[in-house]
């Protein structure tokens, strides 16, 4: 038994008879007629009734055009998904992300994406969100990690993923979150174009006090080794607290305080193999 077979006999049960079959496959006619009763004879069983109108289909016929149908849809949907890889089969993703990822696994997925697209090569590079949104922009990046900042440059898409939050991070034995109480303490934090350090540095204007800055680190992680070692006091978003080093304590920010959601940015236009890590990593983060 072969394909063709199948698709031949589901093409005359579907058009009606072998001369529309023939027009809608475009396949000669007595090919059709050839290969539908060879399909009969190996069956062992008639699954048309001819007629010299009309062709019909016997009760064997219509029992076997739905397993036929079956198989069709069954080998149509597997060369469906052979194409979508042969899309991206070869490439490359240049991904960036920033320490804070809401809890999202990179790591692994990218390693599931790289098992299922040998032919992609994957580069990732870390950085502070509005550096790597500037190369995203200048296409040095497909895709950024991070958090969504409102109003993204134009020409970029940005999808939230998960929602975060500011806290104050301080060594063990510290109460309380309300900054005021903490004015004149030294901070901990992000460099300065970072945006925790802008959000950071508005809160000292809003309060009217002083929230100096006496330790900066590179990663929120750095951040709160600095704040375990006893060094200061700092604001970091939730998700960026959990994690191995010396103990520190967690407290709500007064006043409270939004924090970006953490997302996916890229550009509205992406190669296929940047499309398909998009999507695996939206898939992912929900």
């Amino acid at each position: 038994m072969e394909l063709r077979q199948l698709a031949y006999f589901e093409a005359v049960a579907r058009c009606g008879g072998f001369t529309r079959a023939a027009e809608d496959l475009l396949v000669a006619q007595p090919a059709i007629s050839a290969q539908v009763r060879r399909l009969e004879s190996e069956l062992g069983v008639a699954l048309l009734a001819r007629t010299t109108r009309r062709v019909a289909l016997t009760e064997a016929g219509e029992l076997f055009l739905t397993r036929a149908r079956r198989v069709l849809a069954e080998l149509a949907a597997a060369r469906a998904e052979a194409e979508q890889v042969a899309h991206v089969v070869r490439g490359s993703v240049a991904v960036g992300a920033t320490g804070v990822l809401g809890g999202f696994d990179l790591p692994g997925t990218l390693a599931v994406f790289a098992r299922g697209h040998p032919g992609v090569s994957l580069s990732l590079r870390t950085g502070l969100v509005d550096a790597l949104v500037d190369d995203l922009a200048a296409g040095a990046l497909d895709l950024v990690l991070g958090p969504i900042h409102p109003d993204p440059p134009s020409g970029i898409v940005a999808t939230p993923l998960a929602e975060d939050r500011l806290v104050l991070v301080t060594p063990p034995g510290r109460t309380g979150g309300d900054l005021v109480g903490f004015a004149g303490e030294p901070f901990v934090c992000l460099p300065a174009d970072s945006g925790l350090r802008h959000v950071l540095d508005g809160l000292a204007a809003r309060l009217g006090v002083e929230l100096p800055v006496r330790f900066e680190a590179s990663t929120p992680s750095g951040v709160r080794e600095l704040v375990g070692a006893g060094l200061g006091v700092a604001l970091l978003a939730a998700s960026a607290v959990d994690g191995a080093g010396a103990p520190v304590e967690v407290h709500e920010v007064v006043p409270a305080t939004a924090h970006p959601p953490f997302g996916l940015l890229h550009r509205e236009s992406l190669s296929p193999a940047a499309a398909a890590l998009a999507e695996r990593i939206i898939t992912a983060g929900r």
